[in-house]
């Protein structure tokens, strides 16, 4: 064998590991879809809602359990008490004054949560996003110092809020570090930008976050983690409809 076939024989030797471990868009996917989800979680944190009228606080506390159970209950003194829970097929309000409990469907999910840019349906996620949508990996880029790959989801059913996605991901904890969401015609919807990253305990996450509707002028919802608990035990009635005016 000549010095040029045994060179080459080397190249190709060398690059197998890396093509070997080398993700799929698909995969990817998965691997940020279960970073983002615990087996329970105790979260407290705020919501910083500008838009045209200034800027409003509005302080949380919030459990969850895997990806397609929570509570969030505000703390904040003009929304003390209120709550949301999310089951894996519905979400429901309850307000303290009026003791009431409402079941969101239909348009109503696309309200904003307290006046802010996240709507409900935006927390109706959970469900196997490779499933609903056909996922490319269509390049690299660095944001806040850390290497990402960049995908484009395309919807295959009409089910899902956003019709197309382009996101970035980390390559290191598999952080969704920026997100646009379009309609079919490309026109865009939404934009989530992650501003700080965190370390709570050895977990690696996004502790500030901003959102933005394109629908609302001049309007920013920037979300920060304060604290954040992992893998307790909660109680099954914590999402519990019974539980919820309690």
């Amino acid at each position: 064998m000549n010095r040029k076939l045994i060179s080459a024989f080397i190249i190709i030797l060398a690059a197998l590991p890396v093509l070997s471990f080398a993700l799929t868009g698909d995969e990817i996917v998965r691997k940020a879809d279960a970073a983002a989800a615990f087996k329970t979680a105790e979260m407290s944190g705020e919501l910083r809602v500008t838009d045209r009228f200034g800027t409003k606080i509005s302080t949380f506390n919030s459990w969850s359990r895997g990806e397609n159970e929570s509570l969030i209950e505000f703390t904040s003194t003009a929304e003390r008490g209120q709550k949301i829970l999310r089951t894996e097929d519905e979400i429901y309000l309850y307000y303290p004054d009026a003791e009431e409990v409402i079941r969101m469907q239909g348009s109503a999910l696309r309200q904003g949560m307290l006046g802010s840019d996240i709507s409900y349906e935006d927390m109706t996620g959970g469900k196997d996003r490779t499933s609903q949508y056909d996922i490319a990996l269509t390049g690299e880029e660095s944001l806040l110092g850390r290497d990402c790959w960049v995908l484009t989801l395309t919807a295959k059913t009409r089910t899902v809020p956003y019709p197309k996605e382009i996101v970035w991901i980390d390559k290191k904890d598999f952080i969704l570090m920026k997100g646009e969401y379009f309609t079919k015609s490309d026109r865009m919807l939404k934009e989530i930008e992650v501003l700080s990253i965190r370390d709570f305990d050895g977990i690696t996450l996004a502790d500030k976050t901003r959102i933005s509707d394109k629908l609302k002028s001049g309007s920013e919802t920037v979300m920060i983690i304060n604290d954040l608990k992992v893998n307790i035990k909660l109680d099954d009635s914590v999402f519990s409809l019974e539980e919820l005016s309690w």
